[in-house]
């Protein structure tokens, strides 16, 4: 089943409205798998924040540049905050933050389609025309989110994400097209006051008793789920969450006047509120040709966008509870094509992760020094899924059940969570 993503009143159906709350047990070091030792930092986030790069962002021309090679084109690289990493030098705001980032190089995840590779990236599962698995956006909040919230708990913004899969509408992201423009339908139509509002919505509530007696079952009940929450999130204050033109204008600057960069300020705006995964996309990053003047700009979005990100979480005190992590789908081919561009490329690439307990400032796992191959410390998607189930303290031994009655563990059981991320 799909629904339709925009922001109207049947839009609201593409909600992530959490499921059961579980017990946080934040901070806490355990046993991440049965005979691996202890690890630190399991449930040290109680929010997420993903930066999505849609298209494939080219590794050496954001987190690991080749300067100086015939692989690493024009592109120079520029000290950072942590001595001894350097970024593209497209990146400088970012580059004061590097001691609050860490980066891993090495990334080998073997999918080069951009819509496969979306999906093993999100859910740390390989696509299969069987299943359609969660995103971990819907594997957080089924664990972690308050089902009573008044705001949403998993909020896509400016692009779509995989969803909640099998696990329903409920845990399916509530979409934001454009953070630059108003959230459609949270106020009352034209001539409709709160009590002609309070009629319809009794009318509704009789109406929907005798439809779910003739029809129940989950489709039913879940879409009655999403249609208080709707109602909730109208009358709630929290919904000012999503009016960011309220900041002061320096603030919103300092983010980048763009949709990604204000996309970026909605997401700070929104786990303040009690959001547990916020997704904000910057797309265009399939740069088969004029790679090197496409990346510039973009760069420079990213690097406004992020940089302010992480700069107001720190100074609100909110970094040290939040994940952000930065990626696409996979990497861009170290030789560069013969127009300008680079294409595709899973077998070693980067991305960029901060917040929580993550230890900044470091950097996991070695390409050889043209790119082309991983040397040291190889990471693929499970990992990765691994790694942010331990810090937001999801179980990953949870197991659901899709349609079919297939078992499917959170994460899969070949994922190991990445220990120098969070070694102190």
């Amino acid at each position: 089943m799909t629904f339709d993503p925009c922001c109207d009143r049947r839009g609201f159906l593409s909600w992530g409205l959490g499921g059961a709350l579980s017990l946080s047990l934040g901070g806490l070091a355990r046993p991440l798998w049965a005979g691996e030792p202890e690890l630190a930092g399991f449930g040290g986030a109680k929010q997420c924040i993903v930066l999505w790069l849609n298209g494939g962002p080219s590794q050496l021309e954001t987190f690991n540049p080749l300067p100086g090679t015939p692989q690493g084109g024009p592109t120079k690289a520029i000290a950072t905050a942590q001595k001894g990493v350097k970024l593209a030098a497209s990146m400088p705001r970012l580059a004061e933050h590097m001691q609050d980032v860490s980066l891993i190089r090495s990334m080998a995840t073997r999918e080069g389609n951009h819509q496969r590779a979306r999906h093993f990236l999100h859910t740390g599962y390989v696509p299969s025309g069987t299943v359609q698995h969660p995103d971990l956006g819907a594997l957080i909040c089924q664990q972690k989110a308050d089902p009573e919230a008044e705001l949403p708990s998993y909020v896509a913004i400016a692009g779509a994400t995989p969803g909640a899969g099998f696990l329903g509408v409920s845990l399916a992201p509530f979409a934001i097209q454009d953070p630059l423009k108003p959230v459609e339908n949270l106020a009352y139509p034209g001539g409709v006051d709160a009590e002609r509002f309070d009629r319809r919505r009794k009318l509704r509530a009789e109406l929907g008793r005798d439809f779910a007696k003739a029809h129940p079952g989950p489709e039913t009940s879940g879409h009655e789920a999403v249609y208080a929450k709707a109602d909730r999130m109208m009358h709630s204050p929290r919904a000012a969450a999503f009016r960011v033109e309220e900041e002061p204008q320096a603030l919103r600057q300092s983010y980048g006047l763009t949709k990604f960069g204000q996309g970026c300020l909605m997401a700070r705006r929104l786990i303040e509120q009690g959001a547990k995964v916020v997704e904000v996309q910057l797309g265009g990053w399939d740069t088969h040709k004029d790679n090197f003047n496409r990346t510039t700009k973009l760069c420079d979005e990213l690097d406004q966008g992020f940089a302010g990100l992480l700069a107001d979480l720190k100074q609100r005190d909110l970094l040290k509870d939040t994940l952000v992590l930065c990626m696409g789908e996979f990497g861009r081919t170290p030789r560069i094509n013969a127009n300008e561009g680079r294409d595709h490329f899973a077998k070693a690439w980067s991305l960029a992760l901060a917040g929580g307990p993550i230890q900044g400032g470091r950097v996991v796992g070695e390409t050889s020094g043209d790119g082309m191959e991983v040397t040291q410390r190889p990471i693929n998607a499970q990992d990765l899924m691994a790694t942010v189930m331990h810090v937001m303290g999801v179980d990953r031994d949870h197991t659901n059940y899709t349609g079919l009655g297939r078992p499917l563990t959170a994460v899969d059981a070949s994922g190991k969570a990445i220990r120098e991320l969070l070694d102190v």
